[in-house]
């Protein structure tokens, strides 16, 4: 039987830097991370953190609203993206980054006044630990601002509900380390000794089948989730046709968090 496959859709995993580059230009990506960056408050002065920075999409704007007063500090554990992040902030004179676990920050105690992860705790090992570390580097009154996905809201409409009930399953079974980190991150805040003021509730809808597979990557998470049994090569075709071909409708509820210590 042929491999279960649609043209309409990208087949080869991008590479990760370009993948977040790619969802930081969207109109979401624009528009929650600058709800999160309204969210942290930054006053000129301050040492701000970008935990998981990535390749430093953030680095500038958060510089800019320390001002050259102040600091930003970028940490991430990947040597690619730390080189990327220094590359592009090279020239930013109020910004370092740093190769580091979040799970054990290079930082001293009562380092910064803010700090931001921005869809990093879904992925790594022991979200509790990391936020007792981000609480023990923020000062007194810092703040924490958080912004992650909670897969398994994720709903994509098809004919056939079961194939739908059945990706979602596989994307928060297999796919996401913290599939549902969105909802947990009050709880888990409160926990680490943050109080829990805010908590705001970002669901897009995606209408096209294309822009969602730029960032869902609908297609190769259907090979992945008929490979593992979740979808039989006929629903798995059935699904990516009618994805490709019908009316598309597909949300995901992203909550921003805000934690203070």
């Amino acid at each position: 039987m042929p491999p279960v496959t649609s043209a309409a859709f990208e087949t080869a995993t991008p590479d990760p830097i370009v993948y977040l580059d790619r969802v930081a230009a969207t109109d979401l990506g624009r528009s929650y991370k600058g709800r999160m960056l309204d969210e942290l408050d930054l006053r000129p002065g301050q040492t701000a953190l970008d935990l998981g920075c990535g390749p430093g999409t953030d680095l500038a704007s958060l510089a800019r609203a320390v001002t050259a007063t102040g600091a930003v500090i970028g940490v991430d554990h990947d040597e690619a993206t730390v080189d990327a992040a220094r590359e592009r902030t090279a020239d930013q004179h109020a910004v370092t980054v740093r190769l580091g676990d979040i799970h054990e920050l290079p930082l001293p105690d009562h380092t910064a006044d803010r700090a931001r992860t921005d869809r990093v705790l879904q992925h790594v090992a022991d979200p509790a630990r990391a936020l007792r570390e981000i609480h023990r580097v923020l000062r007194p009154g810092g703040r924490l601002v958080m912004g992650e996905p909670d897969w398994d809201t994720l709903a994509v409409d098809h004919p056939d509900s079961d194939l739908s009930r059945a990706y979602t399953r596989y994307v928060t079974d297999e796919v996401v380390r913290n599939a549902r980190i969105g909802r947990q991150l009050p709880r888990l805040a409160t926990a680490a000794g943050f109080a829990v003021p805010t908590v705001i509730p970002i669901t897009p809808v995606f209408r096209d089948a294309r822009a969602a597979d730029r960032i869902l990557g609908l297609e190769r998470t259907t090979r992945r989730a008929t490979a593992a049994g979740y979808l039989t090569e006929e629903g798995a075709r059935r699904w990516l046709d009618h994805l490709s071909t019908g009316p598309f409708l597909a949300t995901v509820t992203f909550y921003i968090v805000v934690a203070e210590s």
